[in-house]
């Protein structure tokens, strides 16, 4: 079998020399890969300063997408949620496979829970997250509650480099909001590494994009 080429595309370069999740679970998940990064780092504030993702953001990621397969690319995974409604766009632009980081854990949310609280530290994650779950349940057939809950300053404090506040921020919002759901879902990656904790502290199951995106980018990328 020749090697995939999987193209990620950023919209901060955190997580491609800080938080090295994605790029650790893909050695682990698929070790015969190609991996090459494209990044637009100033994208998302675009989105988070406007409050939507306008035409024009979603250009730019087209524009990375269409980088990403003139370098040879067999499959694109999309690593920020905030940008996940632009794949659309994306998606009509190329012509290989692209694949959302969080459509695997949006499909497991609407599939096993009924009370959900979407956890984000940045408002631009909240709605596509959410609407993401809630695309999944109306497949499903499932009627679910959704909670948007915002821990807000973490996602700035992280990009300050301060890990231990964030954690706290993140931590206290979703004891809060343990007693009224029965499933957390985490809508950043910038917060996988906080599940175990919040599993633990919560006694409720918590679901994270990269751990679920990576296996279902395998399962892709093994067909390829």
């Amino acid at each position: 079998m020749s090697t995939k080429k999987i193209a990620i595309l950023h919209t901060s370069f955190v997580f491609v020399s800080v938080e090295t999740i994605i790029n650790d679970l893909i050695a682990e998940k698929i070790p015969d890969a190609t991996v090459i990064h494209f990044v637009d780092s100033d994208v998302l504030a675009t989105v988070v300063r406007e409050g939507k993702i306008s035409e024009a953001s979603a250009n730019r990621m087209v524009h990375l997408a269409i980088a990403a397969e003139l370098a040879g690319a067999d499959i694109i995974f999309s690593a920020c949620s905030s940008l996940g409604p632009s794949l659309d766009a994306v998606e009509k632009a190329v012509s290989i496979p692209v694949v959302k980081i969080d459509e695997a854990m949006a499909k497991k949310a609407a599939s096993e829970g009924t009370r959900i609280a979407v956890l984000a530290t940045l408002p631009s994650t909240l709605e596509p997250t959410s609407n993401l779950i809630l695309k999944w349940s109306g497949i499903l057939g499932r009627h679910l509650e959704l909670n948007k809950v915002l821990a807000a300053g973490a996602f700035d404090i992280l990009m300050k480099g301060d890990r231990a506040a964030h954690d706290e921020i993140i931590i206290a919002k979703a004891i809060e909001v343990a007693q009224s759901v029965d499933t957390i879902v985490l809508s950043q990656a910038s917060m996988n590494r906080l599940a175990p904790v919040l599993t633990e502290r919560t006694g409720l199951p918590v679901l994270s994009s990269p751990q679920m995106g990576v296996s279902y980018l395998a399962e892709l990328v093994a067909k390829l």
